[in-house]
């Protein structure tokens, strides 16, 4: 496949002022981009798109998961540029402090679902004539979680999971159109969402450096994301996985699902563990 240019493209963004959705404006816009950038907060994103120049940038708060939010804001970025390209359904959460399913709250569970699945849906959805019309690309966030043991967190694993395979079939289901997607995969990055794994919950870190040995639990920067994600929508790649050292993983990963699902189910310490864990939740 030749390659995608950039140069004046319009992508929208959601979920642009997290580490990843900011560190891929960046990116996107030193290769000649216009940007939709979207996310809750209004004041964050006027900052981000003070910072970037507002003259190619749209800023608009909208939440995910309405749908009529995100037709707004394809037609606002269709009247301020003419068209979109590039959609980047971006936007994600997780529950925080990380919980078990038996302790975890209904409605806080419940949102991660509606906003990392049905957020992505609602924002391809309401973008994707345009991004057909145009030849373009859509880009969905998924995760490693998509293919690694959920455990304390099923909530964001299981709709990682549900994105990745939302991302492969709209790709076959474009394939006679001029248009693609793709799926990003990334591993543990620095930034907010990951934060409570990454040191800000005790017993979450230590259930993360357990289950995640040497190389595979090690962040990196949203920048190095960033990098990728520029590359991969170049390349209109199917999927994007970053750091590489988990393509194989995923390659192999129903090797690798059933020795450490195995590994996991009897892992006494892991147990002890998840017993704390569910303690700390019910104080």
């Amino acid at each position: 496949m030749s390659r995608y240019s950039l140069r004046d493209k319009v992508v929208l963004i959601t979920g642009a002022t997290g580490g990843i959705g900011a560190a891929c404006a960046r990116d996107l816009l030193d290769r000649g981009t216009r940007l939709v950038l979207v996310d809750l907060d209004q004041p964050a994103l006027d900052a981000l798109a003070a910072e970037l120049g507002p003259g190619a940038v749209l800023a608009v708060a909208a939440d995910v998961t309405s749908f009529e939010q995100m037709c707004s804001v394809a037609d606002q970025a269709v009247a301020r540029f003419g068209r979109i390209d590039v959609v980047f359904a971006n936007a994600g959460t997780a529950v925080d402090p990380p919980v078990t399913v038996a302790t975890a709250d209904v409605a806080a569970y419940e949102r991660v679902i509606e906003v990392n699945l049905l957020g992505v849906w609602r924002t391809v959805k309401a973008c994707l004539d345009e991004v057909i019309r145009n030849d373009g690309y859509v880009l969905v966030t998924a995760s490693i979680y998509a293919f690694v043991n959920g455990i304390a967190n099923s909530a964001y694993a299981t709709s990682k999971a549900a994105v990745e395979m939302f991302g492969r079939s709209l790709r076959t289901e474009l394939a006679h159109t001029g248009a693609s997607a793709g799926v990003l995969l990334p591993g543990w990055v620095v930034t907010p969402l990951a934060h409570p794994a990454l040191g800000g919950n005790r017993t979450a870190t230590t259930m993360a450096r357990r289950a995640f040995k040497g190389p595979l639990g090690q962040p990196i920067s949203p920048e190095r994301i960033a990098r990728a994600v520029t590359s991969g929508i170049e390349r209109r790649a199917a999927r994007i996985i970053e750091p590489r050292r988990w393509a194989p993983i995923s390659l192999l990963r129903g090797i690798f699902a059933t020795a450490t699902d195995t590994w996991l189910d009897h892992d006494r310490t892991m147990s002890a563990l998840v017993q704390r864990l569910e303690s700390e939740a019910k104080h």
